[in-house]
């Protein structure tokens, strides 16, 4: 049990150090990345107004039990659909933490493909 919570505080010191250096606008939101081992989700985010601008997930197509790597593509450029729908163009993408592949790479592959530029 101890090396569960050694983990989760572990994750929480990376993102907290990613989130000091990173922040977004209303014309430029940070694009935020959640995966789990069942979904993956994404939001565009103004840090200055706390505010959630678009959001985006692997649920609204229909996967409640897997999240794949072509999915995390359609994410992305669901993403993409909705900001482009605010008028948003140019985003900071926010990893929070995780590796730049497979899923997190598809969905920031799909968003870019969408017309968002990073």
């Amino acid at each position: 049990m101890a090396i569960k919570n050694e983990k989760i505080a572990r994750r929480l010191r990376i993102r907290r150090g990613i989130r000091r250096k990173i922040s977004g606008t209303a014309q430029r939101p940070r694009l935020s990345v959640y995966k789990s081992n069942t979904a993956i989700t994404a939001q565009l985010i103004d840090d200055i107004n706390g505010v959630t601008l678009a959001a985006a997930s692997s649920a609204e197509f229909g996967a409640r039990k897997n999240c794949n790597i072509e999915l995390a593509e359609k994410v992305g450029a669901k993403l993409a659909e909705k900001a482009t729908a605010n008028s948003i163009a140019e985003v900071v993408f926010d990893r929070s933490g995780y590796q730049y592949h497979g899923k997190v790479k598809a969905l920031a592959e799909g968003a870019r493909n969408g017309g968002l530029k990073f």
